[in-house]
């Protein structure tokens, strides 16, 4: 099965470059949901944790669990405390997406209320503020947080200036509120590419610009990351394709000439995306011939290792989709190692 190599010099490079433009380390939470954007949850937390990083948020219980001893505070975007989970890690925080989810955690969970902003995906109206602080008391919970999310952050558009305005009305009315029950919640809508556009609150969500792969509209200032992952397949056999002949599947691709090719340890099941069959060259200008198989791929290449790709925001234009999917399908068993 192939390997992820990942960058320790570019995760650094990143890190200094986020903890530029937001004003310190103290304000980033590494998005460490889906195994890290594919990267390792429990690699990218402790490397995290040695560069002094402090927060983390993650999308289950279960993950907030594997990385609990390497942070101050996670955040759960999308799930609920398991039986008594609450009292034994007051590290969690819980988000609440919906007034109607109130009676779903225990008495003493920490939340952090969602805020419909203009993404009107999840979280409560702002309307409905006053309503959900009165729930979150009523019910014992303690908020502290409050927090919403861009749609348009990494596009230039008018949608950027008008959710920005919302989230500081929300901001003023939840402080008045948060007082009269005691509560000092932490103000945050950043993600990556919000950050970026000069907004911090007290804390940014950081996940594609950390893992180097962060593309915003080309009217945008680009910050200079660099990508830490590449994938690299090991050969398993070597041939001739002789003029005529066709490789894989169907035999999608015929050789014009002899050609040397060979099979490499990756393929759909790892996360090769089959629609880069036929279409596809490596960093090294290497071509994918013919289908993905299931388990493997062909490359014009007869080396032991082939870097398949250095760049997922590459690859993912190769099929006509986004480096945040390609990234977040790579195979969970896939080895991973620091370099």
């Amino acid at each position: 099965m192939g390997t992820l190599k990942l960058s320790r010099e570019a995760f650094i490079y990143n890190l200094d470059i986020i903890a530029h433009q937001v004003g310190g380390k103290d304000k980033i939470a590494v998005v460490l949901k889906d195994n890290a954007y594919g990267h390792g949850a429990v690699l990218i937390a402790k490397a995290a944790q040695e560069y002094g990083i402090k927060h983390a948020v993650v999308r289950l219980e279960r993950e907030a669990v594997e990385v609990e001893p390497f942070f101050e505070t996670i955040l759960i975007l999308a799930d609920f405390p398991a039986t008594m989970m609450f009292r034994t890690n007051p590290k969690f925080h819980y988000v609440l997406n919906s007034l109607h989810l109130i009676d779903r955690f225990p008495r003493g969970t920490k939340v952090e209320l969602k805020v419909d902003t203009g993404m009107h995906r999840n979280g409560i109206a702002p309307d409905e503020l006053e309503i959900a602080f009165e729930a979150m008391a009523k019910s014992g919970l303690e908020c502290v947080g409050v927090m919403s999310h861009f749609r348009s952050a990494d596009t230039l558009s008018s949608e950027w200036f008008w959710q920005r305005k919302n989230f500081e009305e929300v901001k003023r009315n939840a402080s008045t509120l948060a007082f009269k029950y005691g509560w000092k919640p932490r103000f945050h809508i950043a993600n990556s590419a919000g950050a970026f556009r000069g907004v911090s609150n007290e804390m940014v969500r950081v996940g594609i610009a950390l893992y180097g792969c962060l593309e915003m509209d080309k009217t945008l200032p680009q910050p200079d990351l660099k990508p830490l992952l590449s994938l690299w397949g090991k050969k398993i056999s070597t041939r001739i394709l002789r003029a005529g002949e066709r490789v894989g599947y169907n035999g999608t691709y015929e050789a014009v000439v002899d050609e040397v090719i060979s099979t490499y340890d990756l393929g759909y099941a790892n996360g090769l995306d089959r629609l880069a069959s036929n279409r596809y060259m490596t960093p090294e200008r290497v071509a994918l011939r013919g289908r993905i198989s299931m388990d493997c791929a062909a490359f014009s290449s007869d080396v032991e290792e082939l870097l398949i790709f250095d760049n997922a925001n590459e690859y993912a234009r190769a099929v006509g989709t986004i480096g945040y999917e390609i990234l977040v399908c790579l195979d969970k068993d896939l080895k991973r190692i620091w370099y």
